[in-house]
């Protein structure tokens, strides 16, 4: 985390009530979590975004949902760090993994998308991968199902159970990230 003097922190997930609660929308809940954590609301932006501005770790962060759905998440994501004159290196994205166990958290710079259409979609715009990456676990689907219905449910109820411990494991480490830097981060979290 380097080079802005302003951290952008994207939380990926589809807009509108229906979508609240799918396993893809982790990321609007961690962002409510680090929304209530700076103390502000979120209020449409001209970046196609919810934003909320604040300190967190001793920098300024600009928290972003974008409005547009999932795959799309790329223009208001660029639309937002060009605004807010924020470097790739310091744009964070926060986002579901089904590679990764149910809540376990991970964190890295660069990559692949892994299949995942928000992060392709920021890849694309952004014209890099290096930008961090917050990935929650949400294991793979069950049997045969479909991934891309998988995503798109409500957790399970085990799983809601155990939510507002894990989105608040993976706040503290966006704040890890961003007041410590990415190895530190990653040796606390992993």
């Amino acid at each position: 985390m380097d080079g802005s003097e302003v951290v952008l922190v994207v939380g990926l997930g589809n807009p509108g009530p229906q979508y609240a609660g799918n396993r893809h929308n982790i990321g609007f809940l961690v962002l409510d979590e680090l929304a209530d954590r700076v103390g502000g609301k979120f209020k449409g932006h001209k970046s196609g975004a919810e934003v909320v501005e604040g300190r967190l770790s001793g920098r300024r962060v600009v928290l972003a949902k974008p409005r547009s759905f999932m795959n799309l998440s790329g223009g208001p994501t660029v639309a937002a760090s060009r605004f807010y004159k924020v470097a790739p290196a310091d744009v964070i994205v926060v986002h579901d993994e089904l590679d990764l166990p149910f809540a376990t958290v991970r964190l890295k710079l660069g990559g692949g998308d892994n299949g995942h259409n928000g992060l392709r979609s920021i890849t694309k715009s952004l014209g890099t991968r290096d930008y961090h990456r917050v990935r929650f676990g949400i294991d793979r689907p069950p049997g045969r199902q479909d991934p891309a219905d998988y995503v798109l449910k409500d957790f399970g109820t085990v799983e809601r159970k155990e939510l507002p411990f894990a989105i608040d494991r993976t706040a503290d480490a966006v704040e890890a990230l961003i007041g410590k830097g990415l190895e530190a981060a990653q040796n606390a979290f992993h």
